[in-house]
């Protein structure tokens, strides 16, 4: 079951494939937990992406240690978190780990850039 917080979808292991993978939008991945402060300095950037990309971009939420989601992490080669994946036509096109003060302006521009190639 997919759970919706403004605009952002939490996904498990169990829901991956058929909400990122087959998305007809890009998809902002989000590998995250609750004990990262950078996660959680990530979550407002998200949730302003999601509204102002709303229909073009769906961005979800991985909580790394949620049931099931240990292997969806380790498939894609997450050691740290947060990490972000930009999944567009169910292929990664652009990723980024950890938090800086420009990553609303980068997530942006790769989005856009995603957007804008069809």
């Amino acid at each position: 079951m997919v759970h919706h917080d403004k605009g952002i979808a939490e996904v498990t292991g169990s829901d991956f494939d058929q909400v990122v993978l087959a998305s007809k939008v890009p998809v902002l991945v989000d590998f995250w937990a609750e004990w990262c402060g950078p996660c959680r300095m990530v979550h407002p950037i998200l949730e302003q992406i999601a509204g102002k990309y709303e229909g073009k971009v769906l961005v979800a939420k991985v909580d790394v240690d949620g049931s099931g989601n240990h292997q969806l992490a380790k498939k894609y080669g997450v050691r740290s978190i947060p990490a972000l994946f930009l999944i567009k036509d169910g292929q990664v096109v652009d990723e980024w780990v950890g938090y800086d003060d420009n990553m609303g302006e980068t997530l942006a521009a790769a989005i856009e850039k995603a957007i804008a190639e069809k």
